[in-house]
């Protein structure tokens, strides 16, 4: 794909997303203040010109437009930018898909009405760790970690989510639920066991966070935006496509009557095999980041890790 043809592809995706934006707001959909999504569709753009799918073609070029279309839309509801290392995007076949960082998770739950804060902590062995109870709920009644600890093996984490009436919701995942998770990524844990603290903590705030959006009551397009990514943030057997056996893309824009400037074999369903997509075919944008589950060597050697 030439400049010229990226450069109109931008212009033309991006006005698409732009005008539906614009349209969503006059019906109600509220952006976090201060929040540019212009500028954030930008940074987008020249973050996915960087990404290339597993056989190093760019995704600007094997993507469709639709799925490029409704991964801005996506990212622009959530209120998430790749400046801010909030997210990332990945290709599978021929589809573009957003994913959020460790950040990102922390950055959209905060929008909820009834979020005020929420965080993640890692249980190592000797410290002082003990859950309970209350209304069928698990609690943590005391967590003390101690210096010492830091080096010795991890036996668990927990996520916790403090609502605004002060109720804090706990996630507590064991060492061998983490170790279940991690056995499923595209890497077989060797990431995780590399920065295992910070990806355990990745793990529990993910899997808290999606057990309490399907709690909330706040706005059906913010809650299906934020489901929506985490379900791609997790690897499942629904991911798995049969030889031969056609998938129906179900996109983001066509649940709320969105109508992006594609064309229109694009929005056709996508016939997959085995020999043209397989299962996990993802390549990250080659950015500093570890975030991911599935996460890739960092190509460009910095030593912080944006989680």
């Amino acid at each position: 794909m030439t400049n010229q043809n990226e450069v109109a592809l931008q212009k033309d995706i991006t006005d698409t997303v732009a005008t539906r934006i614009t349209e969503m707001q006059t019906e109600g959909l509220a952006l976090p203040e201060h929040y540019n999504y212009s500028n954030a569709l930008k940074s987008a753009f020249f973050a996915i010109e960087q990404v290339k799918d597993r056989n190093k073609q760019p995704a600007l070029k094997v993507c469709t437009k639709s799925s490029i279309a409704n991964t801005l839309l996506n990212m622009v509801i959530q209120g998430l930018t790749p400046a801010k290392t909030q997210c990332y995007f990945v290709v599978y076949g021929t589809e573009l898909q957003l994913q959020r960082s460790y950040f990102g998770t922390q950055a959209v739950l905060k929008r909820l009405n009834d979020v005020k804060d929420i965080w993640s902590e890692v249980v190592h062995e000797g410290d002082t760790f003990e859950i309970g109870s209350h209304r069928g709920r698990t609690t943590v009644k005391e967590f003390e970690p101690k210096f010492a600890n830091q080096d010795k093996p991890i036996v668990g984490a927990f996520a916790a989510i403090e609502k605004a009436d002060g109720e804090i919701v706990y996630t507590v995942m064991t060492k061998s639920e983490i170790d279940t998770s991690w056995k499923k990524t595209k890497s077989g844990g060797a990431v995780q066991r590399e920065f295992p603290q910070e990806m355990a903590k990745r793990t529990v705030i993910n899997r808290a966070a999606k057990a309490f959006i399907n709690t909330s009551d706040d706005s059906d397009l913010l809650t299906q935006a934020i489901n929506d990514t985490t379900s791609n943030e997790f690897e499942d057997d629904s991911k798995s496509i049969k030889q031969a056996e056609p998938v129906k893309v179900q996109r983001l824009e066509e649940k709320m009557n969105m109508k992006p400037k594609v064309e229109a074999k694009e929005a056709e369903t996508v016939e997959a095999t085995e020999s043209k997509v397989e299962p996990k075919q993802e390549e990250l944008l080659k950015v500093p980041n570890f975030d991911r589950d599935e996460g890739v060597e960092n190509s460009a050697g910095d030593d912080e890790y944006p989680f």
